[in-house]
């Protein structure tokens, strides 16, 4: 079984829970500005938080935005996940929102991230081919572009979401209907063609659902997150006491 790279998600927009989470033991943390309170000041000083204890700093930006993909990089985020990539056509937007030219669009800025303007010239060069484009694949569409998507010269990987996956089949949430499991496994054998990474998060604390998806070959899983493992702790401890 080969190695992977194991990370969670950051919910929680203060950075003691950042610090807490990379002393776990992660590879990497990933901030949720999607389905999250977290604004861009809070998103930075996570990242801050995040890089200060020696790991990567993932973000998954709210939409397919170049002015919010701008920002966050700004920031110095050491990658970008996408939400709801499902065409080749969504994916080059990414690529021109996250790379500098000649491959992309990317404006240029001197903030954080180019060492508010004294470091720029090694950002360009050297930190930017370290940064991570994954986008994410989570509509029934998606899987039908994704030889296409995965094709996108400047995409680093995939991550899927399961369950606006089998939202998108009119079936939320049913993890072992046949038409799910089909689509999962589509997803699985065409990204394993491609010289490109490929994730999937792991929502329930429990590591045994991690070591099913490490046998499955994915490069990089996500397992749970912040608010969820604080809230298991509680609740499978006061069970004991009440």
């Amino acid at each position: 079984m080969k190695k992977t790279s194991l990370g969670s998600w950051i919910s929680l927009g203060h950075p003691s829970i950042a610090e807490i989470m990379a002393d776990a033991g992660f590879d990497w943390l990933c901030i949720d500005l999607e389905h999250s309170v977290i604004d861009y000041s809070e998103a930075q000083q996570l990242i801050m938080a995040i890089q200060g204890k020696g790991l990567k700093a993932f973000v998954r930006v709210g939409e397919n935005n170049t002015r919010v993909i701008k920002r966050i990089l700004d920031a110095g985020a050491d990658g970008i996940i996408v939400p709801s990539v499902n065409s080749a056509k969504e994916a080059q937007k990414t690529v021109n929102s996250v790379k500098y030219p000649p491959i992309g669009k990317r404006g240029v800025g001197l903030a954080r991230a180019q060492g508010y303007g004294f470091n720029f010239e090694n950002y360009r060069d050297h930190i930017t081919k370290e940064i991570k484009l994954i986008v994410q694949i989570e509509h029934i569409q998606a899987i039908k572009e994704l030889d296409a998507i995965l094709q996108t010269d400047g995409v680093d990987g995939t991550f899927i979401g399961p369950y606006d996956l089998s939202g998108s089949l009119g079936k939320p949430g049913e993890y072992d209907d046949p038409e799910v499991v089909l689509a999962l496994e589509q997803y699985e054998e065409i990204a394993k063609k491609y010289n490109k990474l490929i994730g999937f998060h792991v929502v329930t604390p429990d590591y045994r659902l991690v070591i099913e998806k490490q046998k499955k070959g994915y490069d990089f899983i996500a397992f749970s997150f912040d608010a969820f493992f604080l809230g298991k702790i509680i609740r499978d401890q006061l069970k004991h006491l009440k």
